[in-house]
């Protein structure tokens, strides 16, 4: 088959890669040069560790297998670290490694000596951590080039970029180059893109987007062996409700007002990205604030136990996230034309989770 991809983010090219996989020939179309939404403003986590029970954590843990066999890339199994300070914060960690199924996602209970051991960068006061040893990272800015290099090796992938679709119909589509391409299978994954074309072909998506604000530093100079978050990750992730967590203090007031929790992981060339801040309700503000930025460098100083690098780097980014829980609540899948698949709306689990969506994609239409 003739199989069109546009949307050039992860979700997209994990399609194309599917498509390829499976012996079709690819055409992947993306509206701007590179790709530069959500897919590379990201950590760059498969985040296994805290996904809901049912479809998502069985997504989850699939995608993480398969994220272990793409080439070319920089895949990195070093787990993460979910940084306890308070007595409170460590009877949820222990209520998670209790789970029936713990040992699946990977988790464990560590003393502060054992997490330190884990990650010797963790010098701050700490009581212990949960260990998840299932969490990965990979390089969002990278990444993307290195799988479109490596699908080009087959013979059958061509990538257009700086192109916007303008009309879908089955069978082919045009772009707005007044180019038609033909096309016997086409999936739109134009990820945080409501507007326009998507509009036109589908009403009343669920769907909605998602504001989040991150930064980055200069190389901390001493390995940071695994992904760390702090405690407030807990009320984010759906594995970890509970008594436990319903027992925690209160957040502190900025980071209650931004919905935030702190994520961060070490890039391979030693600086650190962190993060993050959720905003939902639009319109989005167009500037970053400062407040958040401060009190995620203070969090980060606690746990690491001395001066975080100079921050060279703030932006922020806007990913699309499924409201409709029917189904396997994990993205929204619609066909909005004879053979035309609209998926999107992963939310913050597209890094994790796009393999395995691409794969339930082309088992789903039997291609």
């Amino acid at each position: 088959m003739r199989v069109v991809v546009v949307g050039g983010g992860v979700l997209g090219t994990m399609h194309a890669r599917e498509a390829v996989l499976r012996g079709h020939e690819v055409l992947q179309i993306e509206r701007e040069v590179e790709a530069r939404g959500a897919s590379v403003r990201n950590f760059g986590l498969v985040w296994v560790s805290g996904r809901s029970d049912g479809a998502e954590i069985k997504t989850a843990l699939r995608a993480r297998e398969l994220w272990a066999d793409v080439p070319g890339i920089s895949f990195r199994p070093h787990g993460s670290l979910t940084v306890c300070r308070t007595e409170e914060e460590l009877a949820v960690a222990k209520e998670a490694a209790a789970r029936p199924d713990a040992a699946e996602r990977g988790f464990q209970v560590l003393d502060a000596e054992q997490t330190r051991d884990r990650n010797p960068a963790l010098q701050g006061d700490l009581l212990g951590s949960l260990w998840c040893e299932r969490d990965a990272i990979v390089e969002p800015r990278e990444v993307l080039p290195a799988l479109r290099q490596e699908l080009a090796k087959s013979g059958r992938y061509q990538f257009l970029g700086g192109r916007e679709v303008r009309t879908v119909d089955s069978g082919e589509i045009t772009d707005d180059h007044h180019e038609t391409h033909s096309a016997d299978l086409v999936f739109l994954c134009t990820g945080a893109w409501h507007s326009g074309l998507i509009r036109e072909l589908t009403e009343d998506l669920p769907v909605r987007r998602v504001r989040l604000q991150m930064m980055q530093t200069e190389p901390l100079d001493v390995p940071l062996t695994t992904a760390v978050a702090d405690a407030d990750s807990f009320r984010y992730y759906p594995a970890y409700g509970g008594p436990a967590v319903e027992a925690l203090a209160p957040q502190a007031t900025i980071a209650q007002q931004h919905a935030m929790q702190l994520l961060m992981v070490q890039r391979t060339h030693g600086g650190l990205t962190i993060g993050d801040t959720h905003e939902y309700a639009e319109p989005f503000n167009f500037d970053v604030q400062s407040d958040p930025y401060d009190y995620l460098t203070q969090a980060v100083e606690d746990i690491l136990g001395r001066p975080m690098p100079k921050i060279t780097k703030r932006w922020a980014g806007v990913y699309s996230q499924a409201i409709d829980t029917s189904g396997d609540g994990i993205v929204v899948r619609r066909e909005v034309a004879k053979n035309v698949h609209l998926v999107t709306g992963p939310g913050g689990r597209g890094m994790t989770m796009s393999p395995a969506i691409a794969e339930m994609s082309f088992e789903e239409f039997g291609k």
